[in-house]
């Protein structure tokens, strides 16, 4: 029959062995990338794989171009859709079109919500500047090009 000191002994030993396996755990962690820990954790708890990594540079630069957005509230949509085509409001329809094309529930109210960080009736209210003669003028005019282009293609 073990003595109390023998006990002692191997229950000191256990604690002793259990520190070190989580330190070497711990280290291994810190050793590996943080996403292949991350896919690691949701194989083992059954989860979907992760995302390629392409798909995360571009759902990165989605966030970046929102937070862009976030930070330039002075550039008013008007003028994002003579430049380039497309604003906030495109941003939003596109999720909510995305989101339908994976059958995923996610209305426009939420996707406003996503992209302007506020309820789209709030940033209106806060940001939105009436839009100038000027601006109604080289909006449709930047919309005829955008049309013949359309039609251009189309041929």
């Amino acid at each position: 029959m073990p003595t109390e000191k023998t006990r002692k002994g191997r229950a000191g030993k256990r604690a002793a062995g259990a520190k070190i396996r989580t330190a070497r755990r711990a280290a291994a962690r810190r050793t590996k990338p943080a996403a292949k820990r991350a896919s690691q954790s949701r194989a083992r708890a059954g989860a979907a794989p992760a995302v390629s990594p392409e798909v995360e540079l571009e759902a990165a630069v989605l966030r970046r171009l929102v937070k862009h957005f976030d930070e330039r509230k002075d550039v008013q949509n008007i003028e994002l859709m003579i430049l380039a085509g497309f604003c906030r409001n495109c941003l939003s329809k596109w999720l909510v079109e995305a989101a339908q094309e994976r059958g995923i529930d996610f209305d426009i109210e939420r996707a406003r919500h996503k992209v302007y960080g506020m309820s789209y009736d709030d940033w209106k209210q806060r940001h939105q500047q009436p839009a100038t003669e000027e601006q109604l003028a080289r909006f449709a005019a930047a919309e005829r090009v955008a049309a013949e282009r359309r039609a251009a293609r189309k041929t």
